[in-house]
C-alpha cells in the first residue's frame, strides 16, 4: 500500500486555489476512483489516464486506485488536474520518488496517446499558486509563454506524460514527440483608425479625450451616420498602455477566455458584443464552469455597446453593479467567482426607432410615445452611472469644410499625449490612495479637505440638485469630469466654474 501527493489548481473566476493531489494504490480488486467532488470532465480523468499512461510505455498497476482531491469539499472541473493525478499514481507505484513531486504543481491535460494539451487559465492558475507560497511548476509545452509571464517561479514544460516522469527522475528514455500547441495569436490592430478622420462634432471629440483622460463613462446619442461608432472605436488609441498590475489581470483573464496569448496585454482591449448577448455572455456565467463575459474581457479597456436599447433591458442591468464597484462578482449555489470589472462603458444609440428624430433633412416618422419607450430601454439607474452624456449630430457640408482635410485636425497621437500628461496630473494628485483615475474617485473625496470647491465655483451644479435635474451620484460624476477637464488644461489647479459648467454640459446634452 503507497499514498503519494501532488498539487493542482482549482480556479474560480479570477482566484485560484490548490489542490492536492492523493493517490493511493491497495493490492485488491483493479479500479479507478476518483473523489473529492469532480465533475463529469473530471470524473472522466481516469480513462484518460489510463490510456495515456499505457500510450506512452508506462502504464498504470493493475490494482485498486484511488484519488482524493483535497480539499473535498471544493468542487473540481475540467480537466486540468490529468497531469498531476497520472504523477501521483505513478509516485505511488515507485515509478518517481513521491518527495520530488509533493511540491510541484502539475497542470494540463493528456491526450490519449501521452501527449500533453494545452489549457485554458494557466497564468492566474500559477499566479494563484505562487500566492499560496508554491513556485515550481509543470506545464504543457502549448502554454510555456504564458507561464513564463509570471515572475519568482520556476516552470518546467512537458510534451508528454513521459518527459514529465523523467523530469521527476524516472528511469525511462525520453522519446521524441510532437507538442500540442495553441492557435498562434492574432496580434490585434492598435485601433481601428485615426481622431483625425473625425470631421466635425468638435464637442464629441473632445468629450472623447475627456473621457480617456478620466476613465469615465461615455453615451453617445444621435441619428445614423453621425459618427458614433466611428468615434467610440478610436477611443482604444486615446488610452496609455497599461501598467504591470493591470497587463496580467488582463492577460489572466484572456487566459481564462480560452484566448491564445504571445505575451502580456499590453493595450487596452476592446469588446463589442452584439445586442442579442444574454447577461452571461455579457458580464460571464456558466452552469458549471464560470467564464468571463465581454465586460470581464474589457476590463482596464473599453466595452462598446453598439445600438444599446436593442439590448434587453435586464442584461443592460447587470452592468449597473460593476460600473458602481469595479468589480464583476457572479454568484452560483456553491461559489461565487470574482472578476475584474473598471472598464470604460461607451453606449452608442439612435434617438428613436427610426433614427430621424432631430435631424433638418429627413421627418421622423414615430410617435412621442415611440421614441419615449425605445430610450426608456437604457434604464435611468445605468445612465446615472454614466458621467458623459452627448448629443452628436450628422455632419454638414460647411462643417466639414471649416475643419479642413486631416492634417488640421487633431491626431491620435497628439490627443493621447494630451490624455497622458492629464493622467499624471491626476496620479500625482491622488498619490497615496487606492485610485489611479479621476473616475475611480469617490465624490466624497472631491466635497471635503483642501479639494472642496468654492460655493461661487459649484453654483451652477448645485442649482441642478436643488431643482431635480441632477442626483446625487451625478453630482459627484460632475466633479469628476470637471477635475479631468481641469487636467487636461495642465498644471494642477483646481477646477473652475468653466470647468464645472462644461463637464455639465458634456452630463446633460442628451437632456437638452
Amino acid at each position: 500500500m503507497m499514498v503519494a501527493r501532488t498539487l493542482s489548481v482549482a480556479l474560480l473566476g479570477m482566484t485560484g486555489a490548490v489542490v492536492e493531489v492523493e493517490a493511493h494504490i491497495a493490492s485488491a480488486i483493479p479500479g479507478f476512483q476518483i473523489i473529492g467532488l469532480p465533475d463529469t470532465a473530471l470524473s472522466d480523468a481516469k480513462d484518460r489516464v489510463k490510456a495515456a499512461a499505457a500510450n506512452d510505455g508506462c502504464a498504470l498497476p493493475a490494482k485498486k486506485i484511488v484519488v482524493n482531491l483535497s480539499p473535498a469539499s471544493l468542487p473540481k472541473h475540467g480537466s486540468a488536474y490529468d497531469l498531476a493525478i497520472a504523477v501521483a499514481v505513478l509516485a505511488a507505484d515507485g515509478g518517481v520518488s513521491a518527495e520530488n513531486i509533493a511540491t510541484v504543481v502539475h497542470l494540463g491535460e493528456l491526450s490519449l496517446d501521452g501527449r500533453v494539451r494545452p489549457m485554458s487559465g494557466v497564468l492566474p492558475a500559477i499566479v494563484a499558486a505562487r500566492q499560496a507560497g508554491y513556485t515550481r511548476f509543470v506545464v504543457p509545452r502549448g502554454n510555456e509563454d504564458e507561464a513564463r509571464l509570471v515572475p519568482g517561479v520556476e516552470v518546467v514544460t512537458v510534451r508528454s506524460l513521459r518527459d514529465a516522469l523523467i523530469h521527476h527522475g524516472a528511469e525511462l528514455e525520453p522519446v521524441p514527440v510532437e507538442p500540442l500547441l495553441q492557435p498562434v495569436a492574432v496580434p490585434l490592430a492598435e485601433s481601428a483608425g485615426d481622431l483625425a478622420d473625425v470631421a466635425g462634432n468638435p464637442d464629441a471629440v473632445e468629450s472623447l479625450v475627456v473621457a480617456a483622460a478620466g476613465g469615465h463613462h461615455l453615451f453617445l446619442l444621435g441619428p445614423p451616420g453621425a459618427g458614433k461608432t466611428m468615434l467610440a472605436q478610436r477611443l482604444p488609441g486615446l488610452l496609455p498602455d497599461l501598467d504591470p498590475e493591470q497587463a496580467l489581470m488582463a492577460t489572466s483573464v484572456s487566459s481564462l477566455a480560452g484566448r491564445p496569448l504571445s505575451g502580456l496585454v499590453v493595450r487596452p482591449p476592446w469588446e463589442s458584443p452584439h445586442h442579442t448577448s444574454s447577461a452571461a455572455a455579457l458580464v460571464g456565467g456558466g452552469s458549471k464552469l464560470i467564464r468571463p463575459g465581454a465586460a470581464a474581457r474589457a476590463a482596464f479597456g473599453v466595452l462598446f455597446l453598439d445600438e444599446a436599447p436593442e439590448f434587453p433591458s435586464s442584461v443592460l442591468d447587470t452592468l449597473r453593479q460593476p460600473l458602481e464597484s469595479g468589480t464583476i462578482t457572479i454568484h452560483r449555489a456553491n461559489a461565487i467567482a470574482h472578476f475584474p470589472g473598471r472598464f470604460q462603458l461607451v453606449m452608442a444609440a439612435n434617438p428613436c426607432p427610426c433614427g430621424q428624430f432631430g435631424t433638418s433633412d429627413i421627418a421622423c416618422t414615430c410617435t412621442p410615445m415611440a421614441r419615449r419607450r425605445y430610450l426608456a430601454r437604457l434604464s435611468g439607474p445605468l445612465l446615472d452611472r454614466v458621467d458623459l452624456q452627448l448629443r452628436v449630430n450628422r455632419v454638414t457640408t460647411a462643417e466639414m469644410r471649416l475643419t479642413g482635410d486631416t492634417t488640421e485636425r487633431p491626431s491620435t497621437a497628439v490627443a493621447r499625449a494630451r490624455v497622458e500628461n492629464a493622467r499624471a496630473v491626476a496620479r500625482h494628485r491622488l498619490t497615496g490612495t487606492p485610485w489611479k483615475t479621476n473616475a475611480e474617485v469617490p465624490g466624497a473625496w472631491f466635497r471635503s479637505g483642501a479639494r472642496r470647491l468654492p460655493p461661487a465655483t459649484v453654483a451652477s451644479i448645485d442649482r441642478a440638485l436643488e431643482r431635480g435635474s441632477l442626483t446625487m451620484r451625478g453630482y459627484d460624476r460632475v466633479l469628476r469630469v470637471a477635475w479631468t477637464i481641469a487636467d487636461l488644461d495642465g498644471g494642477d489647479a483646481a477646477p473652475t466654474a468653466d470647468h464645472i459648467g462644461w463637464a455639465l454640459y458634456l452630463r446633460r446634452s442628451v437632456a437638452a
